[in-house]
């Protein structure tokens, strides 16, 4: 059974005032995450971690972390480099809102 995730996050306002994403944006990242994440959030694979009800913040801080190469991983390093500020947020909100 598929599970369904309300996509609160299209509204949501990022710290510092910056604007809030649309459907199609958010859409577009999820999509790139779902690749090896899934789309609920649940990998396939054993050794790609699962999303679903992490922590928003424990998400941000290792998009981050990614992106800026203190948290080496190829993949994750190329994808968060391609992410805003404010698509992290909202990944993150996203991925928390799902029950595991």
């Amino acid at each position: 059974m598929k599970k369904t995730v309300g996509f609160l996050c299209f509204a949501l306002l990022v710290p510092g005032g910056a604007r809030a994403l649309d459907r199609a944006e958010i859409q577009d990242v999820i999509a790139q995450c779902a690749a090896c994440h899934g789309a609920e959030g649940i990998a396939k694979d054993v050794e790609i971690p699962n999303l679903a009800g992490q922590h928003d913040r424990y998400l941000v801080t290792q998009l981050q972390n990614f992106r800026s190469g203190k948290r080496p991983h190829k993949e994750m390093r190329y994808m968060s480099r391609h992410i805003t500020d404010e698509e992290i947020e909202a990944l993150a909100q996203y991925y928390a809102n799902i029950p595991h």
